[in-house]
């Protein structure tokens, strides 16, 4: 309910400045968005921080059904901020966010101050799948708006994924940018956790066990954990999509149309199926690209390999 008054009352003040110019609009909504989100994190017993389409609604996912086996929460109630909190203060107040706007209302653009001294979960993924998801969530998820907010190219604008990819805002120059700040400012961040979306491919059970147990400062209890992960796995989360489960959190849980894999939230859940989408030399370009920009500290110097485990993607 806070967030939707919250939502409401940004929306408000958005339609009373309608004639201000369009980037100062932008301008003000992204400042507004960026006060709500430092406001929430402040408050956060536990943040959980990634870029768009690293995964995160596949761990947010599994943490809710850890919570929802451990303190009988109904199925359909998604984790979010603190509505577990509220139902059984046990459960922390986890902030889940993209980073894409604190920035805006804090002036932190070349620092990861205000995570410094927060218990943080970083969850990253190689910057290649992300741009490649990227596009896909640009062409069918994506609201015009939220184009226009984050600079990405027009609504119904006709770009190929190459050029997306690449383009400086949107692709791999912004998505390298956003690592490699993360991985300088790593060390100052008091309690963080660095999970990798390709481990939890291989073995999303040691990887939420981990998670919980970091959270909650406890061993992670297992038949949870089990049942976290079977409940999330790609098959299942499918279904879920389909059968619009988790309604109450809105569209990022439903397809943008039903039989249509590439407009799904949980799409191709491939590691290294940015491959499919180029010829040889676009590939070459891309390897290219990134072994030269991106930090090599969470592990991405090497070309990825394909598990045999499916998942969120």
């Amino acid at each position: 309910m806070d967030s939707i008054l919250k939502k409401a009352t940004r929306e408000v003040v958005m339609a009373l400045l309608f004639w201000l110019p369009s980037d100062r609009r932008v301008r003000i909504e992204r400042w507004l968005r960026g006060r709500e989100e430092t406001r929430r994190l402040d408050r956060a017993d536990v943040a959980v921080v990634s870029f768009g389409k690293s995964g995160r609604t596949w761990l947010r996912v599994m943490i809710s059904r850890y919570y929802q086996l451990l303190y009988s929460i109904p199925e359909g109630v998604l984790l979010g901020f603190e509505n577990y909190h509220r139902r059984n203060p046990d459960i922390p107040k986890i902030f889940f966010t993209h980073d894409n706007y604190i920035k805006d209302y804090t002036g932190e653009f070349d620092s990861k101050a205000s995570f410094y001294g927060k218990k943080v979960v970083l969850l990253v993924r190689n910057p290649k799948d992300i741009a490649v998801s990227q596009y896909f969530q640009w062409q069918h998820r994506m609201r015009p708006a939220k184009k226009k907010l984050n600079n990405y190219p027009p609504h119904g604008a006709e770009v190929p994924a190459y050029d997306f990819v690449m383009d400086k805002n949107v692709g791999l120059p912004g998505i390298i940018d956003y690592l490699n700040l993360w991985a300088r400012e790593t060390d100052r961040v008091e309690n963080l956790l660095i999970i990798r979306y390709e481990d939890m491919r291989k073995d999303p059970g040691a990887v939420l066990s981990r998670v919980m147990e970091f959270i909650n400062d406890t061993p992670a209890t297992g038949d949870a954990v089990e049942g976290a992960v079977e409940y999330s796995s790609v098959e299942n989360m499918r279904k879920l999509e389909e059968k619009s489960v988790f309604w109450l959190a809105g569209s990022r849980m439903k397809p943008g149309k039903k039989g249509d894999l590439n407009t799904y939230k949980v799409r191709k859940a491939k590691v290294g199926g940015y491959k499919d989408y180029f010829d040889e030399e676009e590939i070459a370009q891309i390897d290219e690209f990134v072994a030269k920009e991106l930090s090599p500290d969470f592990g991405y110097d090497a070309p990825p390999t394909e598990p045999d485990q499916a998942a969120n993607g």
